[in-house]
């Protein structure tokens, strides 16, 4: 179940880079410009597992996920049983940084419901080889911050413009945005009955949706994608 390390980071190096001109001309409001680097800030965060405040994190959502079972330790065996590649985590959270266990924590916490269904594949048609939730939950992660641009000093594309508009009203905007992503890949998943190997193409049509819903004029909040009411808390 659990894959290569080029699974990290490696799915989108080849994405379609091109730029539409017409969107590079606007300006950031002080609220938007204000949560954009606070966002930044979370994303050139790398996952230091010396830190208390990592380990405690990822603590934290073991124990959300298996609230009946002691955790033997950060390096253990146990870890592959949510989806890690290997028993030390810590070597997944270097293809995206602290801001993947953020996500998956707040998940965890917000749409708890949701965040059980997919870990535990509960609903649907499964195929024989499934995604490896954890591994998979960075690859979103790491999918919406190359969507929607933001590594950049402002989005040049619809999406992530009309997300920093959103985002200057919500600071939770992108962690929200994160759990109705990770819902609708698995939504894909079970709608075009993929299996291991396809899990590239099925995060590319998940990101071909969230890119149309977050280019609808009518989407002033996340929760105003139809993707939204995927999830369940």
């Amino acid at each position: 179940m659990v894959g290569p390390r080029a699974w990290i980071g490696g799915l989108f190096n080849r994405t379609n880079n091109r730029r539409n001109e017409k969107f590079i001309n606007y300006t950031l409001t002080p609220p938007q410009e204000h949560e954009l680097q606070r966002l930044q800030e979370r994303l050139q965060t790398p996952f230091d597992e010396s830190r208390l405040d990592h380990q405690e994190s990822l603590r934290a959502l073991w124990h959300i996920a298996f609230p009946d079972v002691a955790l033997n330790g950060l390096i253990s065996e146990q870890w592959k049983e949510m989806g890690w590649q290997g028993p030390n985590p810590s070597t997944d959270f270097r293809g995206c940084g602290f801001i993947s266990l953020e996500n998956l924590l707040f998940f965890a916490r917000n749409y708890p419901a949701s965040f059980r269904r997919l870990l535990f594949k509960q609903d649907g048609n499964r195929a024989t080889w499934e995604y490896p939730f954890a591994v998979a939950g960075i690859n979103v992660s790491f999918m919406l911050i190359q969507m929607l641009d933001l590594f950049s000093d402002k989005p040049r594309c619809l999406p992530g413009i009309n997300f920093i508009r959103i985002l200057g009203e919500d600071e939770k905007a992108f962690d929200v945005l994160y759990c109705i992503a990770f819902e609708l890949m698995d939504a894909q998943w079970l709608g075009m009955h993929a299996s291991y190997m396809e899990f590239n193409e099925v995060l590319k049509v998940t990101r071909l949706q969230l890119e149309r819903e977050l280019s609808l004029e009518d989407v002033h909040r996340i929760q105003d994608l139809p993707s939204y009411n995927l999830l369940y808390q």
